[in-house]
C-alpha cells in the first residue's frame, strides 16, 4: 500500500483526534500527546478491522474515520485495561 504525504497527515491528525476524544470519553490515567496519537492510530486498526465484521458501517469521510478510530481506541484501553488491572496498577500486583 503506497501512502503519500497528505494520507499520512490525515492518519496522524485523526490519531490525535480519536486519542483525544478517547482520553475524554475513558477516564483514566493520561497518555499525553504521544500517547494519544499511539491509541488513536491504534485504536483506528482496531475500528477499521472490528466493525465490518460487525455490521457496523458509518459511512465515509473524515468525521467517520475518526469515530471508527475513536470506537477501536475505546476498545483498545477497554483490553488495556483488562489486561493490566487498571491503569495505576500495571502487573504491580502482589500475588501472595
Amino acid at each position: 500500500m503506497y501512502l503519500s504525504n497528505e494520507s499520512l497527515i490525515v492518519i496522524i491528525v485523526v490519531g490525535v483526534v480519536a486519542g483525544w476524544l478517547t482520553g475524554q470519553i475513558v477516564r483514566g490515567g493520561g497518555f499525553g500527546l504521544i500517547g494519544d496519537l499511539i491509541i488513536g492510530i491504534i485504536g483506528a486498526f482496531i475500528g477499521d478491522w472490528l466493525l465490518p465484521r460487525l455490521g457496523i458501517h458509518l459511512g465515509v469521510g473524515t468525521v467517520a474515520l475518526i469515530a471508527n478510530a475513536t470506537i477501536g481506541a475505546i476498545v483498545l484501553l477497554f483490553l488495556i485495561r483488562i489486561f493490566t488491572g487498571g491503569f495505576g496498577g500495571g502487573f504491580r500486583r502482589r500475588w501472595w
